[in-house]
């Protein structure tokens, strides 16, 4: 008992004196150390603050590719990926201990020789010459200062150059010293330790200088990120001094040669090799995206959307965003690199990046959700572009998701699938008859152009192809406006925007949110694709109907892992049923017409891209769409596997019209996309719906 008792207290006096040679005194005022009493610096492990018993060190989160080793980006505020201790050289451990704390494996926290010999230098001097703090009481402060859950105030506080911050260190160091093993506390020291160049903890520092694993480094490389630590910020080689960092390299090869952890013959080997840094800086966000994939910048950009509407990250989106940076996510993302390539190659053989034009393409998998592809004609990138040209050649604006300023573009034709399925689920087969004629008035209520007095009154494009007795399976192939007027009258045009709605399409501008919720009765035209939207949200539509009914979010991941390396189930596809299937696949049938694909009833007659099918070799189905003037072009194809949406419009003008001869390259190149994206996968056809869907008229359902 009375060993123990003198035991504590030594400890007390060795901590007294030690903080006030840290601070340039003598040693502490004897009621002060006698004053704390013999409890002072006993916290129990059980006692400490969580910050050190489990350490929130910031962790930098990685996107990768659909095949979960190329990287897209990372998202960080500091540089840092924990590694564990046998993924380190072991050469870099015995550095670290050399240059901060050589009888790290004998205190037990704090360091007695240690203090003698900063008491010794600090009484010579006159001043603070020499510390004493141990490496164990450094990763104490290293934990408080980066504590995110402290004020900046308080975080300062925890460095402060106080006694009682140094006890304090004092008490922690002592504590975790009984309850965690040398090397766990190695472990967290080397990975929150700072060494320069914004790299936070052994694995990015390793990357940083060298672009290396930390498991790779050599002698001189490791002594080299040691001596680092002391003044990461001015000898740092890479923008500080590295003349410097050479000399405090110097300085931990003879600490390691002292310590008789390495012969002197290979010390001097070390210490003669020149600085050979290969610097490397690991991405930061959806701008630092490889320049070479400059075109998986707005995948990114959606991505990190959707991430801060996922409440699992998160109470508030700015929760979410600092989860993301934080966190140490592996996110595999659902981007098809060889479908992503493919898809920019098209967009770009319609329109250059400097054309005012844009092609937003999105590619979707029915079933799931997945994105597999985001293209566009544009730089991501935040650079300046010419005076008057707002997205061109260069934004971020999110011109295929849609978000922020960009509303969407009008989808054309497009949006006469929704009528079709509001019909088919009325209960009106695909037989149903109507001789359309050149023009129709409605009782749907429009000022403007396509008024005749004061009621909608749609005529067909071109009425020698279009006009006469029409089908659902004829209408559709053929894009006749006045079928679609009159069969929107028929089932009710609130029906077909709930219809549009409950597939997902977001209705962004506020003039068509507005006549969705109060006037959805009486929007007529809302059958001919005037409202806003966007490639994302119609491939994701049409991939409804090509799943047989089954609605997915739209969704960027394949996986996503915490720091801890447990899955997140955000990644799991968010899907349900929202057609009956006999319903989707009576419209998927109709569908084949536009694309020169047959019924499989065989009553397509009339197609608006009538090669689609020869030239993709497979069952496809699909629509195209213009819109007023031509001011918008779409096309939309899909089969049982893949959705594809494109559009063409000016982003910055929505009323410059692209003209209709792009619409034919549209076709093209969403079929080439096709191609490619298919090549390895078998051939599918379509389910054919039942004869009563096709041919019967039923009593009217609800959904």
């Amino acid at each position: 008992m009375i060993r123990a008792q003198l035991d504590k207290l030594l400890t007390v006096v060795i901590a007294g004196v030690l903080a006030g040679l840290v601070l340039a005194a003598a040693a502490l005022p004897v009621a002060l150390v006698f004053g704390i009493g013999f409890s002072a610096l006993s916290t129990p492990y059980s006692e400490l603050p969580n910050t050190l018993r489990t350490p929130p060190t910031a962790q930098r989160s990685n996107l990768y590719a659909n095949d979960g080793t190329t990287v897209i980006t990372s998202f960080y505020q500091e540089d840092r990926v924990d590694v564990p201790l046998h993924e380190v050289a072991p050469v870099m451990r015995q550095a670290i201990v050399a240059a901060e704390d050589v009888r790290f494996y004998q205190h037990s926290g704090v360091d007695l020789r240690g203090v003698v010999r900063a008491f010794t230098v600090n009484k010579r001097d006159g001043q603070t010459r020499q510390g004493a703090s141990t490496l164990t009481m450094q990763y104490v402060r290293n934990v408080l200062s980066n504590d995110p859950r402290l004020t900046e105030a308080q975080r300062d506080a925890a460095t402060e150059l106080t006694t009682v911050r140094k006890l304090q260190e004092m008490r922690y160091a002592l504590a975790l010293e009984r309850e965690l093993d040398k090397d766990e506390i190695l472990t967290r020291y080397l990975n929150i330790a700072y060494f320069g160049a914004g790299a936070y903890g052994i694995a990015a520092a390793s990357k940083r200088y060298f672009s290396r694993s930390p498991a790779e480094l050599t002698l001189a490389q490791a002594a080299l990120l040691a001596g680092l630590v002391r003044s990461p910020d001015s000898d740092d080689p890479i923008n500080g001094d590295a003349d410097s960092a050479v000399a405090r390299r110097s300085y931990v090869l003879e600490r390691l040669v002292e310590s008789g952890q390495v012969p002197a013959d290979a010390a001097a080997a070390a210490r003669a090799e020149p600085l050979q840094l290969r610097p490397s800086e690991t991405p930061n966000d959806c701008t630092g995206v490889p320049d070479a994939h400059n075109d998986w910048g707005f995948f990114c950009d959606w991505f990190t959307r959707w991430w801060s509407s996922q409440s699992a990250f998160g109470a508030t989106a700015d929760e979410r965003q600092r989860a993301l940076r934080r966190g140490g996510f592996s996110i595999v993302s659902s981007l098809d690199p060889g479908v992503q390539r493919a898809t920019t190659e098209q967009v770009l053989k319609i329109y250059p990046t400097t054309r005012a034009e844009a092609v937003p393409t999105a590619v979707v998998q029915p079933g799931t959700g997945r994105v597999l592809a985001m293209s566009v004609n544009r730089a991501y990138s935040v650079a300046d572009n010419p005076v008057g040209q707002k997205n061109r050649p260069n934004t971020v604006n999110q011109l295929i998701a849609g978000g922020g300023a960009i509303e969407g573009y009008q989808g054309g034709s497009t949006f006469k699938l929704f009528t079709l399925l509001a019909a088919l689920e009325s209960g009106l087969p695909l037989s149903t008859d109507f001789v359309a004629p050149t023009q129709l008035l409605t009782r749907f209520p429009v000022t403007g152009q396509a008024s005749c007095d004061g009621r909608w009154c749609p005529a067909n494009a071109s009425p020698s192809s279009m006009d006469g007795p029409r089908t659902m399976w004829s209408a559709f192939g053929r894009s006749v406006n006045t079928y679609f007027a009159w069969l929107t009258e028929k089932v009710g045009a609130d029906r077909v925007v709930e219809m549009a709605e409950r597939l997902g399409i977001v209705l962004r501008a506020e003039s068509d949110a507005k006549l969705a919720r109060y006037g959805a009765k009486d929007w007529g035209p809302f059958t001919l694709g005037v409202a806003a939207t966007t490639p994302l949200d119609l491939a994701g539509a049409y991939a409804t109907v090509a799943a047989e009914g089954t609605w997915c979010a739209p969704l960027p991941v394949v996986s996503i892992t915490d720091s801890a390396g447990r899955p997140v189930d955000a990644a799991k596809p968010d899907c349900r049923q929202v057609l009956d299937p006999d319903v989707a696949r009576a419209a998927t049938d109709a569908a084949r017409c536009p694309v020169g694909d047959q019924s499989m009833y065989g009553r397509c007659d009339g197609a608006t891209a009538p090669g689609l099918r020869a030239k993709l070799g497979r069952p496809v189905a699909g629509k195209t769409g213009s819109s007023e003037r031509y001011e918008t072009e779409t096309v939309v194809a899909f089969t049982p596997q893949l959705a594809v949406a494109s559009m063409a419009a000016n982003p910055d003008d929505p009323r410059d019209a692209v003209g209709q001869a792009v619409q034919a390259q549209m076709v093209n190149a969403v079929g080439e996309v096709l191609a490619f994206a298919l090549r390895d996968q078998p051939v599918r056809d379509f389910v054919p719906p039942s004869e009563r869907a096709a041919f019967q008229a039923r009593p009217q359902a609800g959904n």
